[in-house]
């Protein structure tokens, strides 16, 4: 599967990815006072904010999923429905930790919503390890959201 830098034209549809996910994902297992934030635009500004961080899997003008990295931390992973179950969150993953890896890390995180058991399960299969629960500060327009999440590692350095 070949992944890629996203196209300028690529923020909506990869906004629409997000949002759908995170509905999926999220909606029925977080607090719905960060629900308010999760908004679609939300994730086009997040992703436009980001974009140089940002790999993507599908043709050009048809991205199938992403991976958002920041520093040594995979910040995002979403694919769409459709590509659900073919490889393609894998192949952005392992990108990602190739990514990080690249900058020196010896280990990668990830944050986790506590009760996203098909991330969980997704994540353990593909030699993810969670260390314990945090309390991650996810950004809203009006400043932090304190909200615990299960933080998963893996050794992806040099030994």
């Amino acid at each position: 599967m070949r992944i890629r830098s996203p196209l300028d034209n690529e923020i909506d549809p990869l906004a629409v990815i997000w949002h759908r996910g995170w509905q999926d994902a999220h909606a029925d297992i977080l607090p719905p006072e960060l629900a308010r934030y999760r908004t679609l635009e939300s994730f086009r500004q997040r992703l436009r904010d980001g974009l140089a961080t940002v790999r993507v899997a599908g043709d050009p003008g048809a991205p199938l999923g992403f991976c958002f990295v920041k520093d040594d931390e995979i910040y995002q992973l979403y694919v769409s429905a459709e590509a659900r179950g073919k490889g393609v969150a894998a192949a952005l993953l392992a990108d990602g930790e190739e990514r990080i890896a690249a900058l020196g890390a010896e280990t990668a995180w990830l944050a986790c919503a506590i009760g996203n058991d098909r991330a969980a399960r997704f994540y353990e299969k593909n030699g993810w390890e969670r260390v314990g629960t945090v309390v991650s500060p996810l950004p809203t327009p009006d400043g932090t959201f304190p909200l615990e999440v299960w933080r998963y590692e893996k050794r992806i350095g040099m030994e």
